[in-house]
């Protein structure tokens, strides 16, 4: 419980910090002048038609964290657990580094789609696409390498345990496969929820994320 604390404690002020430098730089950049003139109620007439795209697309995000939450949690149901969940959590936060650089390429090409189309270029929004893919390939490529040469480096950080270390080096291959294709997911959801399409995806995330590879897992 102590160390629990002591990382709520160190996370939290993170986040606060995070968001009120967030808020200084909109209010006091000069950059946003001209696109933000301060708190108005003319900016909730467009709420309902906001949150019809807003709230797919968070579903969508969320669906796709909280099956990482939910594999861990399978961990402790299976024989010993200790191990499992060590290796789990291994494995979750690897994917995690690799996510977090891929939600930025999503976002990027989700806005970058968005306005491309709503400006009548679909060529342009292929091309976007296409040079997210690319980024994302490459970014595939170092994971892959940096986790095949320096896998029991990486696994030393979370356990010195030379069980797990061993028996995370033989999940590697199944691990990469996974970022691999969570790579390119990603950035292909960037896309569709740059084209509008939320409500179609969101239930193709539930049954891959909650359903089907939850249970596949187990």
């Amino acid at each position: 419980m102590g160390e629990s604390n002591i990382m709520a404690q160190g996370y939290s002020p993170s986040i606060w910090i995070s968001f009120l430098s967030l808020a200084l730089y909109v209010v006091f950049a000069d950059k946003f002048k001209n696109t933000w003139n301060g708190l108005s109620f003319e900016s909730f007439r467009y709420i309902i038609q906001y949150s019809k795209l807003a709230l797919p697309s968070a579903t969508m995000v969320c669906l796709e964290c909280w099956a990482f939450e939910i594999l861990v949690f399978l961990a402790g149901l299976m024989p010993n657990p200790e191990i499992t969940a060590s290796l789990i959590a291994i494995c979750v936060n690897t994917e995690y580094v690799a996510y977090m650089t891929i939600y930025g390429l999503s976002a990027a090409a989700s806005t970058r789609v968005s306005n491309e189309l709503g400006a009548g270029n679909p060529n342009k929004a292929k091309h976007a696409m296409a040079v997210a893919l690319k980024l994302s390939i490459l970014l595939v490529l170092a994971v892959v390498l940096s986790l095949a040469l320096g896998h029991d480096i990486w696994s030393g950080f979370f356990s010195n345990s030379k069980s797990i270390t061993d028996r995370f080096a033989k999940m590697m291959p199944l691990l990469v496969v996974s970022i691999a294709i969570n790579v390119v997911q990603g950035v292909l959801s960037g896309v569709v929820r740059g084209c509008g399409w939320q409500n179609l995806t969101v239930l193709a995330n539930k049954i891959n994320s909650h359903i089907e590879a939850s249970n596949v897992t187990y």
